[in-house]
């Protein structure tokens, strides 16, 4: 058995030593590309649309196996949702009763429900996900052939999810909160003071709110929800809770550690927000930009 060992060996060195330009050109080889799109932004952007294609696939079958275990602990969810939200409309029905005819109240509301009617709510399949890196992504089982896009905002019942950063013709690549690039502008409902909520790794279940004025007059528990300041997301959509305040690092502003009201490790279905007119909104910021460089220059 010994001999029978180092003769096997032996012939293994002898088959390396003669092909070993062969290896080391295979090595250089996958050197090289990893390089090529580790450090290029355009061939790592091409390399991410291309993959995510053939990922996505592979992902969906691999989901489709595993999703009827959670089919049970989904509808419970759904069930009290909607629980929730019958009672909040309820609620909602009985202070506009008890407002007697204030017209410029009821206009108020009015206007502020007509800023959600320029958007279409897709359903869609969180199909991957990553939880434990710095920079986080979600795979879903939508592209542009169904009408997502860039920049469009995906959210779930819990709250906002994340931004569409890149698509496919039935997959789409979702930045989500836990993502060192994510920057939400963010508002304390009710207080009307704004900051910017980011995430720089560890927890999970939470981020920051940063640059909230020294002024400002808020509490542990008040709502953290999207400023509206952009076209991705309407106003008022939650995000999470208060948990804790600090003063920043200059002490110029509070930093405030929100509880995410959305369990990222339990995702699965979610919609994307359809903004028809993201395109233009996002074309006549572009514009805007590029008058303010022109003049400085």
């Amino acid at each position: 058995m010994l001999i029978t060992f180092f003769y096997d060996m032996n012939r293994l060195l002898e088959f390396i030593k003669k092909y070993n330009y062969w290896f080391l050109f295979v090595l250089l080889e996958i050197i090289g590309i990893i390089m090529l799109f580790r450090f290029n932004n355009y061939q790592a952007s091409v390399y991410l649309t291309s993959a995510n294609a053939v990922s996505g696939k592979l992902y969906d079958m691999s989901s489709a196996v595993t999703s009827y275990a959670d089919v049970k602990e989904q509808n419970r969810e759904l069930t009290r949702q909607n629980i929730l939200l019958e009672r909040q409309v309820a609620q909602l029905r009985l202070k506009l009763e008890k407002i007697n005819g204030d017209k410029e109240y009821i206009d108020s509301k009015e206007k502020a429900m007509a800023s959600l009617d320029g958007y279409t709510l897709l359903d869609a399949q969180v199909i991957n996900a990553t939880t434990s890196k710095v920079r986080n992504y979600l795979t879903i089982n939508k592209g542009y052939k169904d009408g997502v896009k860039p920049e469009m905002g995906v959210v779930g019942g819990r709250g906002v999810i994340g931004i569409v950063y890149l698509t496919s013709a039935h997959y789409s690549l979702v930045i989500p909160l836990l993502n060192e690039k994510s920057n939400l502008s963010c508002r304390i409902r009710d207080r009307g003071y704004f900051g910017t909520l980011s995430w720089s790794g560890g927890n999970t279940q939470t981020a920051w709110l940063n640059d909230i004025p020294r002024h400002a007059r808020f509490k542990v528990g008040d709502y953290v929800v999207t400023s509206g300041f952009s076209s991705v997301f309407p106003e008022g959509m939650y995000v999470g809770k208060i948990e804790k305040v600090y003063y920043s690092a200059d002490g110029l502003s509070y930093q405030c550690l929100v509880r995410l009201g959305t369990d990222f490790g339990k995702l699965r279905d979610v919609n994307v927000l359809l903004n028809p007119h993201l395109m233009e909104h996002k074309a006549v910021e572009d514009s805007a930009r590029i008058a303010d460089l022109k003049e400085i220059n």
